[in-house]
């Protein structure tokens, strides 16, 4: 197991690949690195070499105390990444992962080539709000296992429920399964519930960005990201088969998209 100690916490990670560009991946709420397994065949097999780990407070890095932030856990992979030699990467960040991804690009912008921010928004307004206030309410009553059922039903569509069962069912498990305490639970959720990036977005300049969307996303809705991507300068858009989990649900097509983007600004 890769541990490194920085920002007063050990952080897990993995570091594959020996290509001469690295994408740094960003996980989501309540999820470790294994969130990206069905990207890292594409991602590798496209020449990169790829960088994921376990955010504060999931997985095997340390869970302090929360309340965590967005800024925050940028911070923490910014020490990742200062740690381990890593400059001019391409970002990615998916749901929490993007909000992190905005506020590392916003911060420490200087070390990104690109940044794409999937699934995610600047701010999650009044929706998404009650939608996350309920879950710490479930949370504190029901435990981590109990919420990620929820979370499910969120996240994906209503053909992969009618026929992709066994995969559903094994996604279930994992998820259900997550040995996550509810007091870390509850920090990483405070994360998605404070992050508001609205006003500085206009600092994200300077690399290539793209905003990626699930087509059907209902948990984080599209119209959100698209309001993201209208409020950062020059950024891309793209849809992508899918909800909420396009990463899991349909992730060839996820994987064509962005390596596709990144060929065009190669171009």
């Amino acid at each position: 197991m890769a541990v490194a100690s920085v920002n007063g916490i050990d952080i897990h990670y993995e570091l594959e690949g020996d290509g001469p560009e690295t994408i740094v991946l960003v996980n989501g709420l309540a999820d470790d690195l294994e969130t990206w397994v069905l990207q890292m065949e594409d991602l590798l097999g496209a020449g990169f070499r790829v960088l994921r780990f376990d955010n504060r407070g999931v997985g095997q890095t340390t869970a302090p105390p929360g309340p965590y932030t967005s800024r925050q856990l940028a911070d923490d992979t910014k020490a990742l990444v200062d740690e381990l030699g890593i400059a001019g990467f391409h970002l990615m960040g998916v749901s929490m992962g993007g909000m992190i991804a905005q506020e590392y690009a916003i911060n420490h912008g200087g070390d990104l080539r690109s940044a794409t921010f999937a699934c995610t928004y600047a701010a999650p307004g009044p929706f998404c709000s009650r939608m996350f206030s309920m879950w710490h309410d479930m949370a504190t009553v029901n435990g981590v296992p109990f919420i990620m059922r929820d979370v499910t039903l969120w996240a994906f569509t209503v053909p992969f429920f009618d026929e992709r069962e066994d995969e559903l069912e094994e996604f279930e498990a994992e998820m259900a399964g997550l040995p996550m305490s509810a007091e870390a639970y509850l920090a990483q959720l405070s994360v998605i519930q404070t992050h508001d990036t609205t006003d500085r977005l206009d600092r994200i300049t300077g690399f290539p960005v793209l905003v990626l969307a699930g087509e059907e996303d209902i948990l984080i809705p599209t119209s959100l990201s698209k309001r993201l991507q209208e409020g950062i300068p020059g950024a891309g858009w793209a849809t992508t088969k899918g909800g909420h989990a396009c990463i899991w649900e349909h992730p060839s097509e996820f994987n064509r998209t962005y390596l596709g983007w990144l060929e065009a600004q190669r171009a």
